[in-house]
């Protein structure tokens, strides 16, 4: 009974050591827990900020586009078919001309004496087959002398007309109306058949040559209305309308040339220079867009972040809205404008700058102050 008293004993104590060691233990794992929790809590990722939209709807008039090249109705480097010495120069370079106009004279004397002498010599062949006419009327020559005075009278008035012919081509005209360019033909210079002396095009209106791939021909038609605009003047747009398509699409890239008539009453558009050609294709639609720089592509598809609402508080107490990327369907495209066709409804606030920094969860900061551009018909700028 003695000997079973401290045996009790014994137990009891090593009972309550194990006790002790295992609240320890549980102690230390719980304090671990937290202050690991604490330390993952001070290092998370800090909030990134970036820019975003609320994504609407809006109405959008569907375009084709195209870069094309302007051409002038009528364009023509005025030469000449003879050689000659250049007596005067009648017209200042930049003028308007009209058709028939004369541009240049050459030196002319030598041909219009040749001119006079043939003249002469017609105007006597024309004497000596009236008197022979009248001599035959009372049968006193033959037959044979007035048919032999009737070809010397053709031959020699055909020697004239050849020769007024040559006279008329030393007189330079302008063969149709429009604006002559800039010449370096100067009085007392020679020039040979096939010199260029200034450049003669008639610009109103001018036209607009442009391709388009083989798949959009059904939505052109001839009298279709046009928007053309330039870089030499930025934010100003000319009408126009398709004036023909060609017959022949080319078998190398697809693509079909389409001639488009712009008007050009002010003279600003010029033959040579490239042009933006838009076309309203088909009636109105609504679509929900976004700005281009919120779509994220990838081999996967394409994503956008949208901003959800957060539920961990930060140091502030205060909970921040975290990232959450969804996949769309981008639709067509508007100047700085996607059509997005599936993916995210309306209300729905994306972001449009900083996707870069952002994964699933990352908490946000807006901040607009700063917004990518979202212009359905932006301009290039100007430095």
């Amino acid at each position: 009974m003695t000997e079973r008293k401290p045996l009790t004993k014994r137990m009891v104590i090593m009972l309550i050591c194990v006790g002790l060691l295992l609240a320890a233990l549980v102690g230390f794992n719980v304090f671990r827990t937290h202050m690991f929790a604490k330390f993952m809590a001070g290092n998370s990722a800090p909030p990134a900020t970036v820019s975003a939209v609320v994504a609407g709807y809006q109405q959008w008039q569907p375009q084709l586009a195209a870069v094309g090249s302007l051409r002038a109705v009528r364009g023509v480097d005025v030469t000449t078919e003879v050689a000659g010495l250049v007596r005067e120069v009648a017209f200042s370079s930049g003028q308007e001309a009209k058709a028939g106009q004369v541009l240049v004279r050459l030196n002319a004397d030598s041909d219009v004496a040749l001119l006079q002498s043939l003249q002469a010599a017609a105007e006597l062949a024309q004497t000596v087959y009236m008197r022979d006419k009248a001599q035959y009327d009372i049968k006193a020559i033959a037959k044979a002398q007035l048919d032999a005075d009737a070809a010397d009278l053709k031959g020699k008035k055909a020697q004239v007309a050849q020769q007024a012919a040559l006279v008329d081509k030393k007189i330079i005209r302008a063969p149709f109306a429009g604006r002559l360019g800039i010449t370096t033909i100067n009085p007392g210079q020679y020039i040979n058949p096939g010199d260029a002396i200034v450049t003669l095009q008639a610009i109103d209106p001018i036209y607009a040559d442009f391709y388009v791939p083989q798949q959009q021909l059904g939505q052109l038609a001839i009298g279709q209305t046009i928007v053309v605009d330039t870089n030499a003047y930025s934010g100003q747009t000319f009408k126009g309308k398709i004036q023909s398509v060609s017959p022949k699409v080319d078998s190398t890239t697809r693509n079909v040339q389409i001639e488009a008539s712009v008007d050009n009453h002010e003279r600003k558009l010029l033959p040579g220079m490239y042009a933006n050609v838009k076309i309203d294709a088909g009636a109105g639609q609504r679509y929900l867009t976004l700005p281009q720089t919120a779509i994220t592509y990838n081999p996967y598809g394409a994503t956008v972040f949208i901003v959800k609402p957060g539920t961990q508080p930060n140091a502030q107490g205060k909970a921040l809205p975290v990232a959450q990327q969804v996949f769309v369907t981008p639709g067509p495209t508007r100047g700085d404008q996607v059509a997005i066709l599936k993916g995210i409804d309306a209300g729905t606030q994306v972001v449009t700058s900083g996707q870069l920094k952002l994964k699933n969860g990352t908490p946000l900061v807006i901040n607009n102050s700063v917004q990518p551009s979202d212009n359905p018909n932006p301009a290039p700028q100007e430095q």
